[in-house]
């Protein structure tokens, strides 16, 4: 049963122009009788509706539906004009930007090497060129940046970064200097939470509460509670590089509470690929070593042992310490958080596929009670990327539509 949204005459417009808005966005283009079906609202009321956007060119028509018997209906659908944004993933070798109009439909994208200086007029200058390499026909109504660390927001700083990666960051009051900068209205956020965003929409599309663990070179993860990112009082949430395991060294013998020590130096990159080295799989980086321990561990030995003269006993046993080391960590977030689903992603998962992450299930369930299901995160692309365009369309929509999707229609 509809639910009925109830309040001044104003209200009730609203609440009505942003289900409509929103039904087209989804399932648009619609004709005045399918949206006043679909919405619940009379017929009258959706054509008023429709008059209203219209008006504020918030909807344009599509043209008339054709085939059908009877009158020929028109069809509308949300104007793309109606805005734009940006997302922008910057790494310390390059920065990626992607544009789209409100209603999702990519407009271009670029990526371009970072800027060699380490100052802050070098970060605005390598920004404002890679945002001037996708033009869009407007200025944008906001521009998401993915980076690696978190924006602290009791002191506006960017923390949890590596001061070698990224200096030209730390400066006091990153978002709102850098947006005043660039003339526009820019938030940041820190790329794993992005990814797990993006993830909202793949392989964690039927479960509200999960974690996702980003294996790479470094080690990072992402918490959703109920639907929403959990950043954190300080926005260091997921942060579990720094997490205090067996086996890995501590802050006191590191000496430096940044510095090498905890699950990163268990299960990061340079440790994974000095576990394979140690047996005997080779591999320019950590990510080719892990597709080549794959792949001698799936080769079956032929009648001479050729198989296991190859590295395969040696290969299945570093691929399960690599497994028991992601494991180890994540029994520890997952006694914590009490996820329904962990995905995994990072190029480190990405190499591993199936057989890394069915090992990394089989150690999870000897470690930790939790009952999570492990799956492999299943974004195409730049997941960074996308998911930064998906909270600046999120944004921009609440900001132009006056609101997020309502629970019901109004009358």
């Amino acid at each position: 049963m509809t639910e009925l949204v109830r309040g001044t005459p104003g209200l009730v417009r609203a609440v009505n122009d942003r289900a409509a808005l929103h039904l087209l966005l989804r399932r648009g283009p619609l004709t005045r009788p399918e949206i006043s079906r679909l919405t619940g609202l009379s017929k009258p009321t959706a054509s008023q509706v429709l008059a209203r956007l219209e008006g504020a060119g918030l909807v344009v028509g599509n043209g008339l539906r054709t085939g059908m018997p009877g009158r020929v209906p028109e069809t509308y659908r949300v104007n793309p004009a109606a805005g734009y944004v940006v997302a922008v993933d910057v790494t310390p070798e390059w920065i990626a930007v992607r544009a789209a109009d409100i209603t999702g439909t990519v407009l271009g994208g670029t990526e371009v090497p970072a800027p060699a200086g380490a100052g802050r007029e070098a970060l605005v200058e390598g920004l404002r060129a890679a945002l001037a390499r996708v033009p869009v026909p407007a200025p944008p109504r906001r521009v998401v940046v993915g980076v690696q660390g978190a924006v602290d927001p009791t002191t506006g700083r960017l923390a949890y970064a590596s001061e070698e990666d990224m200096a030209a960051w730390l400066f006091p009051d990153v978002e709102r200097t850098l947006g005043e900068a660039l003339g526009l209205p820019v938030r940041i956020e820190n790329d794993v939470n992005l990814a797990a965003v993006a993830e909202r929409a793949h392989a964690a599309a039927d479960c509200p509460d999960f974690v996702l663990l980003w294996a790479d070179e470094g080690l990072g993860a992402a918490l959703v509670i109920g639907g929403r990112l959990h950043r954190g009082h300080f926005g260091g949430a997921g942060e579990v590089g720094y997490l205090p395991l067996p086996g890995a060294p501590t802050a006191r013998e590191a000496g430096d509470r940044y510095g090498r020590h905890g699950y990163q130096e268990l299960a990061g990159g340079d440790a994974v690929r000095e576990v394979l080295r140690a047996h005997g799989v080779p591999g320019a980086d950590f990510a080719e070593a892990v597709a080549e321990a794959v792949r001698r561990a799936g080769e079956t030995e032929d009648g001479d042992g050729n198989g296991e003269r190859d590295g395969g006993a040696a290969a299945r046993a570093g691929l399960g310490l690599v497994a028991a080391r992601l494991a180890t960590g994540l029994a520890s977030i997952v006694t914590v958080v009490d996820p329904g689903l962990v995905v995994l992603a990072g190029r480190l998962c990405a190499a591993g596929g199936e057989p890394l992450r069915a090992l990394v299930e089989r150690e999870l369930r000897v470690l930790s009670h939790s009952r999570a299901r492990i799956r492999l995160s299943s974004v195409t692309g730049n997941p960074v990327l996308a998911g930064a365009l998906d909270l600046a369309l999120t944004a921009a929509r609440e900001e132009v539509f006056g609101g997020p999707p309502p629970v019901g229609p109004a009358f």
